[in-house]
């Protein structure tokens, strides 16, 4: 990121407020298609709506936080895309969540419609999957007087501000009402079980962006999963394994203050096996782009533990299993990287000795924890 706050896309800058031409696959760009006409009010540069609007380009392109970036229309002064990066702290951090605005003809009279592009999932009780966002300062969600709209006072900065302090928060789950009270240990659980679901969907929004990004933000795409996919892939390693609690990974593998622990965090098994599906196409979707995922064949390490005291049928067993596992999840990866299987890794009968043959499954290790070692 350069000194401005602007990100570096090769050899140009992103700037975080610009104005761009193709609007051609925002969500309302068939919808409220203004009238070519002089007394149309996103044409005429008199009317209220017009100043109004430019007004809010000012505000933005002044204002606006590092962690969101806005396109403008030039041929279509209505429509306006954001996009914002979840925060850390968060079960959405390192994510981008793209968000689709349009002012009505009476803007500022009433708050400009908004779109969240889902991909068909639901990460959080305020963000439907068909894109409909749910918050008090849109009109949208019930709340006090003076959280909803008001015309003499409210902007889009606001709204993208709340989107992302007030929805895009540490615990969503308490977002939908009559979701216990904060604090209360039931309640908390079930808002950690919550956070999982929460971060799997991100990591699945993550591989539709990098697929299919949105107009006038693919370098911008690219980059950003290119500078943070391994910081994202050792998340998910540390997450699956109970090291941090999910949405709390930082920098260099550690946890933040609140959620440090000596112990481990218990993880269901469903987020387990939703990880362990996602990690090697996460892996291959950020390699892609060029991110420095490095050893991503070992982090496909999978640790099965026997429990004591294990038989001789159970240690074969396992041992098989470990490497069952190993070899699925690995295969998305060899494959289209090219990687080539020149061997098998085969166990004898009492599943202690075995050969590794071939360069790819070589950097493979499975661990079988043996009782008493």
């Amino acid at each position: 990121m350069s000194e401005n706050g602007e990100i570096e896309v090769t050899g140009a800058s992103f700037s975080r407020f610009d104005v761009v031409s193709d609007q051609s696959d925002h969500s309302y760009f068939l919808l409220n298609r203004p009238k070519k006409d002089a007394g149309d009010c996103f044409v005429n540069e008199n009317s209220k709506t017009h100043k109004k609007i430019v007004q809010e380009w000012r505000i933005l392109e002044k204002n606006l936080p590092e962690s969101i970036f806005v396109r403008v229309y030039e041929k279509r002064i209505d429509l306006l895309r954001a996009v914002i990066v979840g925060a850390s702290g968060t079960p959405y951090h390192d994510g981008l969540f793209f968000f689709d605005l349009a002012f009505p003809p009476d803007y500022p009279a009433r708050p400009p419609q908004v779109h969240y592009r889902s991909y068909g999932m639901r990460l959080n009780p305020n963000l439907y999957a068909n894109g409909r966002v749910c918050l008090s300062l849109l009109n949208t969600w019930a709340g006090k007087k003076s959280e909803k709209w008001n015309p003499s006072e409210s902007t889009v900065l606001q709204v993208l501000l709340s989107i992302q302090a007030l929805v895009l928060n540490e615990k969503p789950y308490f977002n939908e009402p009559g979701n216990g009270m904060l604090g209360r240990s039931i309640w908390e659980k079930k808002s950690q079980a919550y956070n999982e679901d929460v971060f799997i969907l991100s990591c699945k929004t993550m591989l539709f962006l990098l697929r299919r990004p949105p107009r006038n933000f693919e370098e911008f795409v690219a980059r950003h999963f290119r500078d943070l996919g391994d910081r994202i892939v050792r998340a998910c390693n540390a997450y699956r394994t109970g090291t941090v609690r999910v949405g709390y990974y930082g920098d260099f593998g550690s946890s933040s203050s609140s959620s440090s622990s000596s112990t481990s965090i218990d993880v269901s098994d469903r987020f387990k096996a939703s990880v362990q599906k996602l990690y090697p196409e996460l892996v291959t979707a950020f390699h892609r782009v060029g991110a420095s995922v490095g050893n991503f064949v070992e982090r496909l390490k999978v640790e099965i533990q026997t429990p004591p005291p294990p038989s001789k049928a159970q240690e074969v067993a396992n041992l098989q299993r470990g490497v069952g596992i190993a070899k699925k999840v690995l295969g998305g990866i060899t494959k289209i990287l090219g990687l080539k299987r020149r061997g098998k890794i085969k166990a004898d009968a009492t599943g202690k000795k075995f050969s590794r043959k071939g360069c790819s499954f070589a950097m493979l290790c499975v661990s079988v924890r043996e009782r008493g070692t």
